[in-house]
């Protein structure tokens, strides 16, 4: 039986100019997430839970990747540790801190989340939405 993928998008995809490094990266980081490869094609690899949503890729122009200002990812979590676990992993991998693991009140009371940069310098956030808290305070 076929599963209805839940997501808004097909999919994001982020360049780069060093594939191996890049995909090493993720490998690592997402796995905090509980999210793996998905798919593979030469220069580019797909991740997900179930469905390639995440692209790692070079640039299929030939040209430098580059990375976009005012963009960023966001992986879903599914509890503050992996939030944590994933700010963690991403600096031990290669990534700068972009914003600790912690509540985001401008964002409401049930986010909480962490920002990192890539080594590429693409922003990329791990979220976690507290169902429950967002109950009480009649969010959702």
């Amino acid at each position: 039986m076929s599963e209805e993928n839940p997501s808004i998008l097909s999919h994001v995809s982020v360049g780069t100019d060093d594939f191996e490094r890049a995909t090493a990266f993720y490998d690592r980081l997402l796995t905090a997430l509980g999210i793996g490869r998905v798919l593979e094609h030469p220069g580019a690899v797909a991740y997900g839970r179930a469905y390639p949503e995440f692209w790692v890729q070079t640039p299929v122009d030939g040209r430098p990747a580059s990375v976009g200002n005012g963009t960023h990812v966001g992986f879903g979590a599914t509890s503050q540790a992996q939030v944590e676990a994933f700010h963690r992993e991403g600096l031990a991998a290669g990534a700068s801190d972009a914003g600790a693991p912690g509540p985001r009140e401008a964002y409401g009371a049930p986010y909480y989340g962490a920002f990192l940069r890539d080594p590429d310098g693409h922003k990329i956030e791990a979220v976690f939405w507290d169902q429950e808290l967002a109950a009480k305070l009649g969010m959702g």
